[in-house]
């Protein structure tokens, strides 16, 4: 992974919320913007890639510029498949950024296979936006679901990271169920698990506040909360126990597409 950002557009004005939160994003790292507009190619053409495309690129490429002054921002038509291009821009980036919902080539991103494999398939973390910047959520904290899974594991160096960056406050977050059989067990579990899942790291970031917050509810629902009062939602691409589900079903549907402030998917990479 290189020292940039890259954001997908369609043109769409949540996808140009996409891009003030990717330039945003790559301004904390000290990263350039590339944005990427994927062109699904049609014949017969008389112009590759259609004028339409380069102008919308060009608008998002000054929006960047105009949100953020001073970012270096470059911007290209990339002709394929939405999920095969933004796959490919993957590997020389170390965040990419989408809308969940668009039109034209990002219009099923949330609907389709392309989610599921961009998070199952990229190689770097995958950032989606589903609504605007909310005033709020500066002040807000990193939220990280975790459950034990080597993706979760891979999830909190960039939580740390992310909230480092912010310099805010990281609330890391468990469901837990009650089990039955041995009355408070469950939530001593869970407390452990989070222990274990942030100490060293808190070592390694020492000026990053951490909260632990084991929660006795469903995944879904408990990130969903937490997306209610945090800047940013860091959570493994698959997992175990209370994250079972991401991405593979009505988890990752519900938190990626009703989060209340943008989610990072991470995939284990080793």
């Amino acid at each position: 992974m290189g020292n940039l950002v890259v954001v997908g557009v369609d043109g769409s004005t949540m996808s140009l919320a996409a891009v003030e939160a990717a330039a945003a994003s790559a301004v904390r790292r000290g990263a350039e913007l590339r944005v990427v507009h994927a062109e699904v190619p049609i014949k017969p053409r008389l112009a590759v890639p259609d004028p339409a495309s380069r102008t919308l690129v060009q608008e998002a490429v000054s929006h960047a510029r105009a949100v953020e002054p001073g970012l270096v921002v470059n911007g290209a038509v990339v002709t394929g498949d939405v999920g095969h291009v933004l796959e490919a821009e993957s590997r020389s980036a170390e965040l990419i950024v989408v809308a969940s919902r668009g039109t034209g080539g990002l219009a099923n991103l949330m609907l389709g296979s392309t989610p599921v494999s961009l998070a199952a398939r990229g190689h770097c973390p995958v950032m989606t936006v589903r609504e605007p910047h909310r005033a709020s959520a500066g002040d807000g904290p990193v939220v990280l679901g975790i459950d034990g899974s080597p993706h979760s594991d891979e999830a909190a160096d960039v939580a740390f990271a992310e909230a480092a960056q912010r310099r805010t406050e990281l609330v890391a977050v468990h469901a837990w169920q009650p089990d039955e059989a041995a009355p408070g067990t469950a939530r001593e579990s869970a407390e452990r698990l989070l222990g274990q899942a942030t100490a060293g790291r808190a070592d390694a970031y020492p000026d990053v506040t951490v909260r632990r917050e084991p929660v006795d509810a469903e995944a879904r629902d408990a990130l969903l909360r937490a997306s209610e009062r945090a800047q940013l939602l860091v959570v493994g691409s698959r997992g175990r126990g209370g994250l079972a589900g991401l991405l593979l079903g009505s988890v990752s549907q519900a938190v990626m597409t009703h989060a209340h402030c943008p989610v990072v998917t991470v995939r284990r990479t080793a």
